[in-house]
């Protein structure tokens, strides 16, 4: 039931990510690097000095953030669009049915 027509929920996932290029991709590098600098600073001490491990930290945490905040705009894009696909009923159109009932 829930595998009949993925298009309405891949076309959600889209626009989420639209949305998250267009809206939260600034807010999530830069919440990402502060929780890297914030786990450098944990690890090495604080001041931070500009090594090798510190700046791998803070890229990491920029690349986790990005990844976590696009994941997260996906899924919910998709739950939307599937939301809006199962009430529009793009699942099962009317034409499929006339012909399988003919």
């Amino acid at each position: 039931m829930a595998n009949k027509n993925k298009v309405p929920a891949l076309v959600g996932a889209g626009i989420g990510l639209a949305v998250f290029l267009a809206v939260a991709l600034l807010p999530a590098l830069l919440y990402g690097g502060y929780a890297g600098v914030l786990l450098a600073g944990g690890i090495f001490g604080t001041p931070v000095t500009a090594s090798i491990g510190v700046k791998a930290l803070i890229v990491f945490g920029m690349v986790l953030g990005v990844t976590a905040v696009a994941s997260l705009f996906a899924v919910g894009g998709a739950a939307a669009g599937a939301a809006v696909g199962a009430l529009l009923g793009a699942t099962t159109p009317a034409s499929k049915k006339a012909e399988e009932k003919a």
